[in-house]
C-alpha cells in the first residue's frame, strides 16, 4: 500500500491544475475512460430555454394586445391633431384639460348633428323609394314585355320571389347574423371609447408627458425628442390639412353634378361624400358614392348611372393628379413617396395604416433630414438634364484645365492654338510643306500668334514678319 500512495501524491503534485486526474475503472484495465458533462452546458441549456420561453410569451402577449396598441397609436396620431387647437386655448388662459374637452365638445357636437342630418335624409329616401318600388317593377315588366315580346305579370313575380328557397334562407341567415351585427356595432363603439379616452389624455397631458419622457434622457437627447414631437404635430396638422381641401373640392364637384340632375338634399349629398371619402380610406370612395346613388335612383334610374360614372372618374382623377400634388405641398414629401407610405400601412395595418401613413412618414423624412449632410451642386448641364454636345464639351474641359489667374489666358490660347492646328493638318486643306526648320519654327509661330491675335479679336500685326525677313 505504501508505493500505491505514494504513487498518487506524486501524480497529485504533478497536476497542473491542483485536482486529481482521472483514474482507470475498476472493471479492467482495458475499459474506456468516463466522460463528464462541461459544466457550462447546463446553464446554457437553461438559458436558451428561458429565452426562449421568453419569446413565445411576449408574442403571444403582442398578438393579444394588438388591438389596444393600433387605438393607442390612433389615438396619438388624434392628439397630435388637435393639438395646435388645444395650445391656443391655453396661451389665452384656459387650463389645458378644459380646452381639450371643449375641442372634444365640439368635434362631437358636429359629427353627431351631421350624422342626425344625413339620417334623416337616408330614411326619408328609403321610405320613398319602398313606396314607389311597385311603380318602377312596373315600368321594369311593361319595358321587358315590349323589348323581348314576353306576357309578364307582378303578381307572378311578386309570388315566385316569395316562394322561392333563395328568400327563405337569406331571412334565416338574416336573423341568425343579427347576434354578430350587434356585437360588431357593441366593438366598435368600445374601440371608438377607448381612442377618445387615449387622445384626450394624450393632448390634456401632453405637457406631463413631455417632461416624463425627457426627464429619462441627457439633454441633447431631449431636445431631438422635443424637436421630432414638433415636428410630428406640424406634418399631422398638414396633412389633415391637406385632407380637408380635397373633401372641399370633392363635396363641390359632386354638388355641380347633383344640383346639374336636380337630386334632391345635393348640398347635404355634397358634404358626406367629401368628408366620407376623405376620412375613410380604402372604402370611404364607395362608402361614400353609394348614398348619393341611392338617391339619384329615386329621381330616375339613369341619373344613378351618372352618378356612378362621375365618381368612378373623379376618384382616378383624384388618386393620381390632386391627392400627389396637395399632400406633397402641405406635408412636403414627393408624390411616389406619399403613394408608397400609404400602400405601406395599408399592407400592414389595413384602413388604420393607410389613414397614418402619411403624416408618420412625413415626419420621419422632416426628422432625419437634420443628420443628412448636404452639398452644393455642381453647375453641370448634366444635373439640369441637359446633354453637352461634341466641341462644346471638349473646349469646357480644355478651359477647366488653366493653372492659374495670371496664366488663365495664356494657358487657353496655346492649348487651344495646338489643338486648332492638329485639326487643320488632319482635316483641313493642304499647305505646300517647307523642310526648312527655320520656316517650320517661323511658321508655327506666326500660326501662334495669328489665332492667339484671332482668339483676343485683335487683327495679327504683319510688320514685324516684314522688317525680319527684310
Amino acid at each position: 500500500m505504501a508505493p500505491t500512495d505514494e504513487t498518487s501524491q506524486v501524480e497529485h503534485e504533478a497536476s497542473p491544475f491542483g485536482t486529481t486526474p482521472p483514474t482507470r475503472s475498476s472493471a479492467g484495465p482495458g475499459a474506456a475512460p468516463s466522460a463528464r458533462m462541461p459544466r457550462w452546458l447546463p446553464r446554457a441549456m437553461v438559458l436558451a430555454l428561458s429565452l426562449v420561453a421568453v419569446f413565445q410569451l411576449g408574442s403571444w402577449a403582442f398578438h393579444q394586445l394588438i388591438g389596444l396598441l393600433i387605438n393607442i397609436l390612433i389615438a396619438f396620431f388624434l392628439a397630435l391633431a388637435i393639438e395646435p387647437a388645444v395650445s391656443w386655448m391655453a396661451s389665452k388662459g384656459l387650463r389645458r384639460g378644459f380646452a381639450t374637452f371643449l375641442v372634444f365638445l365640439i368635434t362631437l357636437i358636429t359629427a353627431a348633428g351631421f350624422v342626425t342630418l344625413l339620417g334623416s335624409i337616408l330614411a326619408g329616401q328609403i321610405i320613398k323609394m319602398v313606396e314607389g318600388f311597385p311603380a318602377y317593377l312596373d315600368s321594369v315588366i311593361s319595358w321587358i314585355n315590349i323589348t323581348f315580346h314576353t306576357e309578364l305579370k307582378r303578381v307572378d313575380i311578386q309570388e315566385g320571389l316569395l316562394r322561392s328557397d333563395f328568400l327563405q334562407r337569406y331571412v334565416q341567415n338574416s336573423a341568425t347574423g343579427v347576434l354578430d351585427i350587434s356585437t360588431q356595432v357593441l366593438g366598435g363603439l368600445f374601440q371608438l371609447l377607448t381612442i377618445a379616452l387615449f387622445s384626450f389624455y394624450f393632448a390634456a397631458d401632453g405637457p406631463r408627458l413631455r417632461r416624463a419622457l425627457c426627464s429619462v434622457l441627457p439633454p441633447a437627447k431631449q431636445a431631438e425628442v422635443l424637436r421630432a414631437w414638433e415636428i410630428a404635430v406640424d406634418k399631422t396638422g398638414g396633412y389633415l390639412y391637406s385632407r380637408g381641401l380635397m373633401a372641399l373640392i370633392s363635396g363641390m364637384a359632386h354638388y355641380i353634378l347633383l344640383q346639374y340632375l336636380n337630386v334632391p338634399y345635393a348640398p347635404a349629398l355634397a358634404v358626406w361624400v367629401g368628408l366620407v371619402s376623405q376620412f375613410i380610406p380604402t372604402i370611404g370612395t364607395y362608402l361614400a358614392g353609394a348614398l348619393p346613388m341611392l338617391i339619384a335612383f329615386t329621381v330616375d334610374p339613369w341619373y344613378a348611372l351618372w352618378v356612378l360614372g362621375f365618381v368612378v372618374i373623379y376618384q382616378q382623377f383624384e388618386n393620381y393628379v390632386l391627392q400627389p400634388k396637395l399632400t406633397a405641398k402641405t406635408v412636403d414629401i414627393h408624390p411616389a413617396v406619399a403613394f408608397g407610405s400609404v400602400v405601406a400601412g395599408t399592407a400592414l395595418l389595413g384602413a388604420v395604416g393607410a389613414l397614418i401613413a402619411i403624416p408618420a412618414i412625413a415626419t420621419l423624412q422632416a426628422f432625419l433630414g437634420a443628420y443628412v449632410k448636404r452639398y452644393d451642386v455642381t453647375d453641370d448641364p448634366r444635373v439640369h438634364g441637359h446633354r453637352r454636345r461634341g466641341s462644346i464639351n471638349i473646349l469646357a474641359r480644355l478651359r477647366s484645365r488653366s493653372h492659374g489667374p495670371g496664366e488663365e489666358g495664356r494657358a487657353d490660347g496655346d492649348v487651344l492654338t495646338r489643338v486648332r492646328k492638329r485639326l487643320g493638318d488632319k482635316w483641313g486643306p493642304k499647305q505646300p510643306a517647307d523642310d526648312s526648320p527655320d520656316a517650320q519654327q517661323d511658321g508655327d509661330g506666326d500660326t501662334g500668334r495669328r489665332d492667339t491675335g484671332a482668339e483676343d479679336g485683335v487683327e495679327p500685326d504683319d510688320s514685324a514678319g516684314r522688317r525680319g525677313a527684310s
